[in-house]
């Protein structure tokens, strides 16, 4: 009997760990899907190279003031 009443316990969490994921999930699929009629856009990476200087250091002469 008690490992009847184990087993339905632990069938009991189970299912309401199940519902609660369920329901977050849902939740949060709800909250960040687009606005209605916008259109999908593709999300693509933007790779952008800066340029280098020629040089090394400074590209102005530093300036001191008393």
């Amino acid at each position: 009997m008690n490992a009847l009443s184990n087993s339905l316990k632990t069938l009991a969490c189970g299912m309401g760990a199940l519902a609660i994921t369920a329901v977050l999930s849902w939740s949060f699929v709800e909250s960040t899907a687009s606005a209605p009629g916008a259109t999908p856009t593709a999300r693509v990476a933007k790779l952008s190279i800066q340029q280098r200087h020629v040089w090394f250091g400074q590209s102005q002469p530093a300036v001191l003031v008393d």
